[in-house]
């Protein structure tokens, strides 16, 4: 709602400033602008109309150069409006709302940089692999379970997965007692050299949160953001980089089928429903217990090895799956949670509903 006001009140502000450009031009005689506008000083109040709608548009396709339109708008506006202080001054109030938005807009794309900058290295580097089929072939090594996991996934005939993208929509808290954030998010999982790169934006009590999670050469870091400038939450360190590779295979698992192929994995069945694997990256060793319905769909991923920073230790940590459906012709899960297990009782602390997928950038 906030976001809506925020895009009308730059279209309102943006439209009235075509006054002074019809007055400049004769268009109209509007009398309530009681000193003279040149032409030139017309144009310029139609560059304001046009950036500041232009602001707008691109503030409401969620473009971060939103800012730098709405900045420059409100450099010309307040310009005009010192010259016709006397006819225009309480404009002064919506450019100044405007300003600190696109302040806080502007901090945001710049961290949103750092995230862009990182990915454009990655993919540089995976655009220039060659790409393959993934046959019945690859799949001889593997356990039944997880054979039949791949095959109901339509992964078999397909371009094996060298990297993908998954978006986001859902809510994220800390505990019990707080209140659900929404949040969207994009991120994208390397392969062949570990990576994960993950960007989000929230909301939390009408102020934008932004976090940034970093995973690479088997180190890791988060950086969660109040008005993508104050840092309210930053941790790396071992622990980090341990939590994060069981995410990482977490996300191999769950929206990536495809890709447990990879030899770093090493399977250990244990019964029709059940299966244990582990994943190495970088001398780090994770293990996780994948769980399966009669449909050979996974429902459920447990690991031990991921590090709560509230709890200060590691905690049991899930993902129940659910709500499979076909997404680009492959059958994957649409929603999930993301549950801590605390001793006196589980704690779901996110919940996430499949937005975008693709794979290799298709």
């Amino acid at each position: 709602m906030i976001k809506f006001g925020f895009i009308v009140l730059m279209c309102i502000h943006g439209l009235i400033h075509l006054m002074g450009f019809a007055k400049a031009f004769g268009f109209a005689e509007l009398p309530s602008l009681s000193k003279e506008i040149n032409k030139l000083n017309g144009l310029l109040w139609l560059a304001a109309c046009v950036l500041f709608l232009l602001g707008a548009i691109f503030y409401g396709v969620g473009k971060y150069n939103w800012c730098v339109f709405a900045l420059l708008a409100v450099g010309i506006s307040q310009f005009l409006i010192i010259s016709s202080w006397q006819d225009a001054r309480i404009g002064t109030i919506a450019n100044l709302i405007i300003f600190l938005a696109a302040l806080i807009g502007f901090a945001s794309w710049n961290f949103h940089k750092q995230f862009e900058y990182d990915l454009k290295q990655l993919l540089d580097i995976e655009n220039k692999r060659h790409k393959e089929i993934l046959t019945e072939q690859d799949l001889l090594p593997l356990p039944d379970l997880i054979q039949k996991y791949l095959r109901q996934a339509g992964v078999v005939g397909k371009p094996k997965v060298h990297y993908f993208k998954v978006g986001f929509t859902g809510t994220i808290r800390k505990d019990q007692q707080s209140e659900w954030m929404p949040f969207t998010s994009v991120q994208y999982n390397f392969i062949e050299n570990p990576a994960r790169l993950f960007f989000m934006n929230a909301s939390m009590k009408n102020l934008p949160v932004a976090g940034y999670h970093s995973y690479k050469n088997g180190k890791a870091f988060m950086d969660i953001r109040l008005l993508s400038f104050l840092k309210v939450q930053y941790q790396d360190g071992p622990e980090m980089d341990l939590a994060e590779t069981v995410t990482f295979f977490n996300d191999m698992c769950c929206m990536a089928p495809a890709t447990l192929i990879d030899r770093r994995i090493q399977w250990a069945p244990i019964d029709n429903h059940l299966v244990q694997a582990s994943f190495t990256n970088q001398g780090l060793r994770v293990i996780a217990m994948l769980q399966f319905n009669d449909q050979g769909q996974l429902i459920n991923f447990l690991s031990t090895d991921r590090y709560n920073a509230d709890a200060g230790k590691r905690l049991p940590w899930s993902t129940p799956l659910k709500d499979y459906k076909t997404i680009n012709g492959y059958n994957i899960s649409n929603s999930a949670d993301a549950v801590y297990s605390y001793p006196q009782g589980d704690l779901i602390y996110g919940t996430f509903k499949l937005r975008e997928l693709e794979y290799n950038g298709k």
